[in-house]
């Protein structure tokens, strides 16, 4: 008889405990990344390298049009979602574009990571950003845009500026200037500049 009521309690416990797990709702509420919801790329590209060219004529026949390359863009990885509403492609290894000029010379920009907005064509470059351009200046920053359709880079963030032609090396916060370093506006600088005996400040 004993044993038949023990039975019977324990099975009372364990009908409690399943009906207990079953009609329980996830009530944590989430909050910062695990509130994100996670979006997969449609599409992903190993060792990719992508030619931009452009021609000067419309093209007519493929064999006898003759194009330019403008940029070229290398890169271990890309992460295609450009079937999102604000469509872009991810390059979470880093990346590089080497620009060439009207007289084909090169100039090249890296970064550890970089956003391509489809859409607008802009290219968001983030980590150790370096532009090397082919008359020797070097630009450094944490963060930088560039604007395809203008041509044009800018930051906000603190940059480092060398230029060989005036020996000069300049240091700010906040920059724009055209691709090849020609046109610059930098903001809050400070810097160095070697001037000779004959020349005046």
């Amino acid at each position: 008889m004993r044993i038949i009521k023990t039975y019977s309690l324990f099975k009372s416990i364990v009908i409690f405990c399943m009906a207990m797990l079953f009609s329980c709702k996830d009530n944590y509420k989430r909050v910062g990344d695990e509130a994100q919801k996670v979006v997969y790329p449609q599409g992903v590209a190993k060792d990719l390298v992508f030619t931009y060219t452009e021609t000067q004529e419309p093209v007519k026949n493929a064999e006898a049009t003759v194009t330019k390359v403008q940029a070229v863009l290398t890169a271990a990885v890309m992460e295609d979602y450009d079937n999102l509403s604000f469509p872009r492609n991810v390059f979470p290894k880093g990346l590089q574009v080497d620009i060439y000029d009207e007289k084909n010379k090169k100039s090249v920009i890296t970064a550890d990571y970089g956003i391509s907005y489809t859409s607008t064509k802009l290219i968001s470059l983030h980590g150790n950003v370096v532009i090397n351009t082919y008359d020797g200046k070097q630009f450094k920053t944490p963060q930088l845009y560039y604007d395809q359709i203008n041509k044009w880079i800018f930051t906000q963030e603190k940059f480092e500026f060398v230029n060989p032609e005036d020996e000069s090396v300049m240091l700010g916060t906040g920059f724009d200037s055209d691709e090849k370093l020609t046109k610059v506006n930098a903001h809050k600088t400070t810097g160095v500049k070697t001037f000779k005996d004959n020349e005046e400040l």
